[in-house]
C-alpha cells in the first residue's frame, strides 16, 4: 500500500521526504521490521520507540512515523543508503492504531463491535455475549483475558487487550471468517496507551470501578479517567450501558455522545433486576418484570447478567429470546467455578484478585450458605503490582471467612513470603487467630481440604483460569482446578 494512502486519516504536522513510497508492512517493534516497512516510533511506559529509529531503518524501514524527526546529517543519510520519509504527528501511539486499521481496510467498521470495561466482570460479560450471539446463530469474535476467538477458533492470548497490530489483525481475520459481531474486554491500560485507537465501537459497557492497577495509574482518579475516556470517545450512533448502582457508573455517561442506558439491582433503570433465590446450582431472578433461572451465583453475577441482557437488547435482540438464551449460559472458566468434593463440601475457584472482587465472591457464597456452613478462603496477591491492595485483600478475606490461608499467587520478581507479610499487615490480632500463612500454594490448598467438613465451602481465589505460576520471570505449570480435582480423586 502506498504510504500516502496509509496516512490519509492522520493529522500530519510535518512530512520530510517523498510519501509516494510503497509500504510492505507496519511495525512498532524495531526488531520485527523488514524491508519496505513503515516503523511507528511509540513512546511506551518503559521504552521510547524514537531511540530505535536508526535500528528500524537499518533493518529496512522506508518510512517512519514519529513525534520528533531526528536530525538528518548527510553522513547519516549515506549510512542509511536511501532516502527515508519521516511523518511527524502529535501522538504516534494514536497514529499507530489508525494506520494499522487503514492497512487492514478498517475491519472494525465491518463488525458490530462492543467493548466492556471496568474493574471486575469484563471477561464474564464479553464471553457471555460471545456465547449468546453464537447461540442466536451469528458468527462472532471475542477478545478476552482468557482466550481470543474467531467464531469457534481459539487464539491464545497474553494480554487483556492486544497491541494495535495484533488487534486489528485479529479483527481482519474475524471479518474474513464472516463474523458479524465482536465483543472485547477493554482494559484501562489499553485506553491510556491508545491500543484501541482506530477501532469503531458500536457500544460500550461499564461494570464497576474499585481499586486496581494503581501501580500503573498511581491514583484512583487517573484510573477512573482512563475508563471514562472510552465512553467520552464513543460516537453518537453507539450505546453506552452503565451500572447505575456503582458510584462511578453515571460518571461514565457525563460526556458521552452515545445513547445512554443503565442497569441496576437497586434503583430504576433501563434494565432492572432482582434476585429471588440463590443456590450453588444457580439463581432465580426477575429481569425487567420477567422471571428467569440462570446458572450463576451471587449479586456480582446478577449485575453481569443484567449487562449482558441490556447489551443484547440494545443491539436489537428480542427481550424474550434473550432471556431464554441467558438461562442456558454457564459460568466462564475460572469464574466462580464450582467443584464438588466426594466428602460433602464444595470448592470454588475464582479469578478474584482485587479486594472488591474478593468481597463479591465471598458475599455470593454467604448468600447461598446462609450460615449453614463455614467458608475457608485460600488467597494471595500478585508480585510487582499494586502493594496497597495486599492488606485490603487479607482484611476482606478475614472479614467474610471463617478460616483464611494466605499463600503465594504470581510472585513474579518479588519474594512470596514478603508479599504474604504485606497482606498480614491488614489483619487484627483476632483475624490472625483464624489465619494460616502457607507459602506453597499446593500445600495451602491441601490444608484447606483437610480443614473442610461436610457443608463447608473452600474458596481458592486469585488465579481462576490461569494454568501457571509466574516466578522470577518463568511460568511454571499450576492450575488451582487441577490441584483440587487431583486431591478429590486421590
Amino acid at each position: 500500500m502506498e504510504l500516502k494512502k496509509l496516512i490519509h486519516t492522520l493529522d500530519v504536522l510535518e512530512t520530510v521526504g517523498a510519501d509516494d513510497v510503497k509500504i510492505t508492512g507496519i511495525q512498532s517493534d524495531s526488531r520485527k521490521v523488514e524491508n519496505g516497512f513503515l516503523f511507528v516510533a511509540v513512546r511506551g511506559t518503559a521504552v521510547d520507540g524514537h531511540a530505535y529509529i536508526d535500528g528500524a531503518i537499518a533493518k529496512g524501514a522506508v518510512a517512519v512515523i514519529c513525534e520528533e524527526i531526528p536530525s538528518l546529517s548527510e553522513e547519516r543519510e549515506v549510512s542509511f543508503g536511501r532516502n527515508i520519509c519521516f511523518i511527524r504527528v502529535k501522538d504516534s501511539a494514536d497514529a499507530l492504531g489508525k494506520v494499522v486499521s487503514t492497512w487492514y481496510d478498517n475491519p472494525s467498521d465491518k463488525l458490530t463491535l462492543v467493548g466492556v470495561t471496568g474493574t471486575n466482570g469484563k471477561t464474564t460479560i464479553a464471553t457471555l455475549l460471545y456465547e449468546m450471539f453464537r447461540k442466536m446463530g451469528h458468527k462472532v469474535g471475542l477478545l478476552s483475558t482468557v482466550c481470543n476467538y474467531i467464531d469457534g477458533e481459539a487464539i491464545p492470548t497474553d494480554h487483556t487487550t492486544p497491541d494495535p497490530i495484533t488487534l486489528h489483525g485479529l479483527m481482519a481475520r474475524m471479518v474474513e471468517a464472516g463474523c458479524e459481531y465482536a465483543f472485547m474486554e477493554v482494559s484501562s491500560h489499553s485506553i491510556d496507551q491508545k491500543r484501541i485507537s482506530g477501532l469503531s465501537f458500536d457500544g460500550g459497557i461499564f461494570t464497576n470501578l474499585t481499586r486496581d492497577h494503581l501501580d500503573y495509574h498511581k491514583t484512583v482518579e487517573n484510573y477512573l479517567k482512563a475508563k471514562k475516556k472510552f465512553f467520552d470517545d464513543l460516537p453518537a450512533d453507539a450505546f453506552a450501558l452503565t451500572n447505575a448502582d456503582d458510584k462511578s457508573g453515571l460518571v461514565m455517561l457525563q460526556n458521552t455522545a452515545a445513547r445512554k442506558l443503565t442497569y441496576s439491582l437497586r434503583t430504576l433503570a433501563d434494565f432492572k433486576g432482582k434476585i429471588l433465590e440463590s443456590h450453588f446450582e444457580g439463581t432465580e431472578m426477575v429481569i425487567n418484570g420477567r422471571d428467569v433461572i440462570v446458572h450463576f451465583v451471587g449479586r456480582f453475577n446478577a449485575y453481569n447478567l443484567l449487562a449482558v441482557y441490556g447489551a443484547a437488547v440494545s443491539l436489537g435482540k428480542d427481550p424474550e429470546e434473550t432471556l431464554i438464551v441467558l438461562s442456558t449460559l454457564h459460568s466462564v472458566s475460572g469464574r466462580f467455578e464450582t467443584i464438588q468434593s466426594p466428602f460433602g463440601y464444595t470448592a470454588i475457584v475464582d479469578y478474584a484478585h482485587t479486594p472488591d472482587a474478593l468481597t463479591n465472591v465471598l458475599n455470593g457464597i454467604q448468600e447461598v450458605l446462609d450460615g449453614r456452613g463455614r467458608i475457608i478462603t485460600v488467597v494471595g496477591a500478585g508480585g510487582n503490582r499494586d502493594k496497597g491492595k495486599r492488606p485490603l485483600m487479607a482484611k476482606e478475606a478475614a472479614k467474610l471467612s471463617d478460616q483464611v490461608i494466605l499463600t503465594s499467587d504470581n510472585p513474579r520478581f518479588e519474594e512470596p513470603d514478603e508479599i504474604i507479610q504485606d497482606m498480614v499487615a491488614g489483619l487484627s490480632k483476632a483475624d490472625m487467630e483464624r489465619t494460616l500463612c502457607i507459602t506453597d500454594r499446593m500445600q495451602a490448598i491441601k490444608t484447606a481440604t483437610m480443614l473442610a467438613k461436610k457443608g463447608d465451602v473452600i474458596l481458592v481465589a486469585g488465579k481462576g483460569h490461569e494454568d501457571y505460576q509466574d516466578v522470577k520471570g518463568v511460568k511454571h505449570h499450576f492450575d488451582d482446578r487441577e490441584v483440587i480435582r487431583n486431591i478429590f480423586n486421590s
